[in-house]
């Protein structure tokens, strides 16, 4: 039995430890949570939609208090942002520095959320 040619042992040793080699690449696949979810998000196109809707949460925030007291609706249509107004003259006075407002809102988002803002 011992000398069974049907019984081979192994000529290679078994290892329980990894090589260096297989180590470091794992490690250089290995990313964050964070990079890992933006990566989806750019994957499947979801950024632009996340970033028109953390707008519209921060609107109070960026635009301060007494314009979003008087803000009725805020919405997006191809990058568009349409925001209905309970003020006429407000309304008018924003309708005049459409261009600073659009430039403050990409500013504090950290990219080109909006286009063009539309008072209603």
């Amino acid at each position: 039995m011992k000398n069974d040619p049907l019984i081979q042992k192994s000529t290679t040793p078994v290892r329980y430890y990894k090589k260096k080699e297989e180590i470091a690449k794992r490690k250089a696949d290995v990313q964050t949570i964070g990079d890992s979810i933006k990566g989806l998000l750019k994957a499947y196109r979801l950024q632009g939609k996340l970033n028109e809707v953390d707008l519209v949460q921060r609107w109070e925030e960026i635009m301060g208090k007494p314009i979003a007291l008087k803000t009725k609706e805020l919405y997006f249509r191809d990058q568009k942002l349409f925001v209905r107004l309970t003020s006429a003259p407000l309304k008018h006075e924003l309708n005049m520095s459409k261009s600073k407002v659009v430039e403050l809102l990409n500013r504090t988002m950290g990219e080109e959320v909006v286009k063009e803002v539309v008072f209603l």
